[in-house]
């Protein structure tokens, strides 16, 4: 802490604009990777049930109650409404087959479910890669200045070098500090998001084939 006080003190506007960057980074990493942990634990345990209890249903209008009482992030719910919409009078996707317009619309409904599980993952992904970049920039930038005020005292010895150089340094920790939990959080969070995503493929396959038959 010493350390970091002495180089806050030391370094300029720009040293301090990355500290400020890094710690930005770091806050709302740790939000998302803790949001996003609930969220995806909560589609984890609701997705099997409701598709469980979706398919138990006798009649399309229970099962529709069913999922939408179990589906509690949203994320099935609008794939049913896709199957049973009805297209436009006139429109272009009205002269498709029945077929290619449940899954045209599955798709898009299945594209807006997979967006929402997502969300963030772009965040974390560049947090995780620049990060240590940023901070290597810092003690850079660091080590620059204090070698540039060294200079222009006329002490340059290998003491006063040292402590600057060490304090400079706490940049790159920072770095690391920063990338890693957005990295693991972000490999963490895709497997989740990769388990939901195959669950709800089959539902939108299995819905596709079952609206199909019924309009049929």
């Amino acid at each position: 802490m010493d350390g970091f006080n002495d180089f806050w003190g030391q370094t300029d506007a720009v040293g301090r604009a990355v500290a400020l960057l890094m710690l930005l980074m770091s806050v709302v990493s740790w939000a998302l990777i803790f949001w996003k942990a609930w969220v995806l634990r909560r589609v984890a345990s609701d997705l099997p049930r409701a598709l469980e209890a979706f398919w138990a249903a006798p009649e399309w209008a229970l099962a529709r109650e069913r999922l939408a009482g179990l589906d509690r992030e949203g994320v099935a719910l609008p794939l049913l409404d896709a199957a049973q919409a009805q297209e436009l009078a006139g429109s272009l996707a009205q002269g498709a087959s029945t077929a290619a317009q449940c899954t045209r619309r599955l798709r898009q409904a299945l594209q807006a479910s997979l967006a929402h599980l997502r969300m963030g993952q772009v965040w974390l992904a560049s947090v995780g890669s620049t990060a240590p970049f940023i901070g290597l920039f810092g003690t850079v930038w660091g080590i620059y200045h204090a070698l540039v005020e060294m200079s222009l005292s006329g002490a340059v010895t290998v003491d006063k070098v040292s402590g600057p150089v060490g304090e400079a340094l706490i940049m790159t920790a920072a770095g690391l500090a920063v990338a890693i939990p957005a990295v693991l959080g972000y490999n963490l969070l895709g497997k989740w998001i990769a388990a939901a995503e195959e669950q709800l493929e089959g539902f939108a396959h299995d819905l596709l084939a079952a609206s199909t038959e019924r309009r049929a």
